[in-house]
């Protein structure tokens, strides 16, 4: 293949889809190569609530990139389905806390970050059942539809012109003096100006296959950190906004689907479900909220989350291979986390003055 891009992009997933779209509406060529099918593995399993569990809990490197995704995102899905015709569903319905013990932290972080926040009304709980601490209420926290967020970027990056090869596996990079001249693949060699790794919980398996003579310090700490989760086809406006209670959730679709999630297990590169993990997840929700027991459960999937230690994703050029970058381990965030990492990584490849600053996302730093 002859076609030359400014940018070779491996990894299809939503950050690999954004990352995408921001360079090529910067004026770069780019190519996106997907080992699978585009955005199939955690950017398709995922819940999409656009905001991580407890973010006061969490580095304030994950609160950055999320703060200014939230700026983006409504921008982002009217041109989205504008452009497609394909809605992502965002949707900022809300999100209760049940069980906050550390209020104040969370009262804090809001104020910081201009997140607007209340004290819920017994209302919100006419339906549920549950022992409340300190709930809160944030009623402008969004949520995507996972699914239909990726058709909208896929179809947007077709329009655009941006060339997507899917069923394409990357096999071997030439790699000679600090730089990576090619790489092979299972539909050919393409040879590389810049070349970005956004191949989320496949990104460190993948990085230590490429480059074994890699010392470990510059290698990304990425591992598979499985998910499971339940989609109950309960009627429209039977819940109408998010619940988090504990470290499990509720997420309700325009269409009335709910869904009940999620679980975390490191369990390497294994999918298979577990009958244990969908009653847990079923009793949850049905405990919950009672009235939803005289739903159908009508799905139940596992996805591979990017994990690192704490959560922070790399986003920037490698230590030592001059013209290769990453954006991989978003964790459980690739969604919340998402406009504004390829934002970002795009700053850095075309050496505009970042709108969030980089050095947490350095592989140096702590993820």
């Amino acid at each position: 293949m002859t076609q030359h891009s400014d940018i070779t992009l491996i990894g299809g997933g939503i950050v690999g889809l954004l990352t995408a779209r921001e360079l090529h509406q910067a004026g770069a060529r780019v190519t996106l190569i997907e080992k699978n099918r585009i955005g199939q593995e955690s950017s398709w399993a995922g819940g999409g609530i656009l905001l991580p569990l407890y973010p006061w809990r969490q580095p304030d490197a994950i609160s950055r990139l999320v703060i200014r995704s939230h700026a983006l995102y409504p921008l982002l899905a009217e041109q989205l389905l504008q452009d497609t015709h394909l809605d992502p569903e965002w949707t900022p319905c809300g999100l209760l806390i049940v069980k906050n013990p550390d209020l104040q932290a969370a009262i804090d972080w809001c104020e910081h970050y201009a997140i607007r926040y209340e004290t819920p009304g017994q209302a919100f709980f006419n339906d549920l059942h549950t022992e409340t601490d300190h709930p809160l209420w944030l009623p402008d926290i969004a949520q995507a539809r996972n699914p239909r967020l990726v058709k909208s970027l896929r179809q947007d990056l077709i329009n655009t012109g941006i060339r997507i090869i899917e069923d394409c596996e990357l096999l071997t990079a030439s790699l000679r003096q600090g730089r990576i001249s090619a790489i092979d693949t299972t539909q050919g060699k393409f040879p590389v100006d810049h070349l970005v790794v956004s191949a989320g919980a496949w990104t460190g398996q993948l990085f230590s296959r490429l480059f074994p003579e890699q010392p470990a310090t510059n290698a990304p700490a990425i591992a598979p950190v499985k998910g499971q989760m339940l989609l109950i086809e309960a009627q429209p406006d039977t819940l109408t906004h998010m619940v988090l209670d504990q470290d499990r959730y509720l997420i309700p679709r325009r269409d009335g689907k709910i869904l009940a999630g999620s679980s975390v297990e490191h369990d390497q590169f294994d999918k298979t479900l577990s009958a244990k993990v969908h009653d847990q997840l079923k009793d949850f929700a049905f405990a919950l909220m009672p009235k939803l027991s005289q739903f159908p459960i009508i799905k139940h999937w596992a996805g591979l989350r990017p994990g690192t230690e704490h959560g922070v994703p790399y986003i920037g050029r490698h230590p030592e291979i001059e013209n290769l970058y990453l954006n991989a381990g978003h964790f459980r965030n690739g969604l919340a986390m998402g406009p504004a990492s390829a934002e970002l990584l795009a700053d850095l490849i075309l050496k505009r003055t970042p709108r969030v600053a980089p050095e947490p996302y350095q592989f140096s730093s702590l993820h």
